[in-house]
């Protein structure tokens, strides 16, 4: 059995390089940028006010108080995308609202709560509190200098990410193809949730496909949900054929392990796969298998659904991000203190599911047991316990946050 970081190496090694596409700027949310892109001017490009209010010269308002005023000779009006034109001199003011840029002359602005016009001097304004030099004004490039990197290849877009390199003026990035991705589950015992009225004894309803999904659409994939599969070896040849034929990734749930109905392994072998390992020396998920035809990958899951939901998350994943050219691929994680102990008295380590209280406490889910969802269902993430050891209450853990 492997070892989960070499099987993850394995998988990374054989994942191939982003196919680029150019995408518009509002549609590449959560994608992975091709290129490293620069601010190609200063952000803001001209001085601009932070308030409504008047541009002044600091010098000439330094004594203004509410009871000793400074009167200045309002010259122009600046609405924000109009330029100015003419400089403010000594004595003199700009009417100016948030975003208009700042008058040749003037180094501040004045909140208009503090200044007003003169009643009794027309075309004269009257401020009641100094400024500082550089007050209430967003200097040329402060935000960005020209030049500087926005976003670097490799990067996964952010709507944040996004605001910023629109403001820059970008219009269209280049970003890695989404994979499309193919799931597949196989056992004869599985039925489809709303497909029978009254689910037939020995049967069960199919779970995996359904999370499976959702998990690929936000490691950024495309899903492409394949009918059920009975565990029979013609069947799943033609399942499998159809979804290696036509997709960049295969996964499939079930039928990976070694008993009597388990076929996957050996009709991806009859279909001309390759198989690069079988069997991760983890828990829950052992019976894990990677491969490829072609320029296609197959990742075969356990069907136990937290077997199959954890290994996705930790092996599956990461392909799917790096496929479109993410640098980074390990699940997001945090800090946190056991509530109480974890024990572990297995030989694998094991991926222990629990939940991360408001006060940073970490607790199990609920069982453990690789078929109940219901402790899946109500974790926030995974701690990893290696084998044969027991992480004591207080110990400072690492939790593998779902996203």
């Amino acid at each position: 059995m492997l070892e989960l970081e070499d099987a993850l190496e394995r998988i990374l090694a054989a994942t191939p390089p982003p196919q680029p596409e150019s995408l518009r700027l509002p549609d590449a949310d959560r994608r992975v940028l091709g290129e490293t892109i620069t601010a190609p001017e200063d952000l803001p490009p001209f001085e601009n006010s932070a308030v409504d209010g008047y541009a002044v010269r600091a010098a000439d308002v330094a004594a203004a108080r509410p009871e000793q005023p400074v009167r200045l000779r309002l010259v122009s009006r600046l609405a924000a995308g109009q330029f100015p034109t003419a400089p403010v001199g000594p004595g003199e003011c700009a009417r100016i609202f948030t975003g208009s840029p700042v008058p040749p002359g003037a180094d501040a602005v004045v909140m208009q709560e503090v200044a007003q016009p003169d009643p009794a001097e027309p075309g004269c304004i009257v401020i009641r509190e100094s400024v500082t030099p550089g007050e209430n004004v967003r200097h040329r490039g402060e935000d960005v200098p020209r030049g500087r990197v926005l976003a670097q290849a490799g990067e996964r877009l952010t709507p944040f990410k996004l605001a910023l390199l629109s403001a820059a003026g970008v219009a269209q990035v280049r970003v890695g193809r989404r994979p499309r991705v193919a799931l597949l589950a196989t056992g004869s015992e599985l039925c489809e949730p709303g497909a029978v009225s009254e689910l037939p004894r020995g049967h069960i309803f199919e779970s995996n496909r359904t999370a499976l999904a959702a998990l690929v659409a936000r490691a950024g994939g495309v899903p492409w949900v394949l009918p059920l599969v009975p565990d029979a070896p013609d069947a799943l040849a033609t399942a499998m054929q159809r979804a290696l034929n036509e997709c960049d990734i295969l996964v499939t749930s079930g039928g990976v392990s070694v008993g009597e109905f388990d076929y996957v392994k050996a009709v991806f072998e009859q279909l001309g796969g390759v198989l690069t390992f079988w069997k991760i020396a983890m828990k829950p998920g052992r019976p894990f298998l990677f491969g490829r035809r072609g320029g296609t990958l197959l990742f075969g899951l356990p069907g136990n659904p937290v077997s199959a939901l954890v290994t996705f998350w930790l092996l599956v994943r990461p392909a799917l991000w790096r496929w479109q050219g993410a640098r980074e691929v390990a699940p997001p994680s945090c800090p946190g203190e056991l509530a109480e102990p974890l024990v572990n008295d297995d030989a694998r380590r094991h991926f222990v599911r629990v939940r991360v209280e408001a006060n940073g406490c970490v607790v199990p889910a609920g069982r453990q047991a690789s078929h109940l969802l219901h402790s899946l269902a109500a974790s926030d993430g995974l701690v990893e316990v290696p084998p044969r050891t027991t992480l004591p209450k207080g110990a400072r853990v690492r939790v593998l946050r779902w996203d």
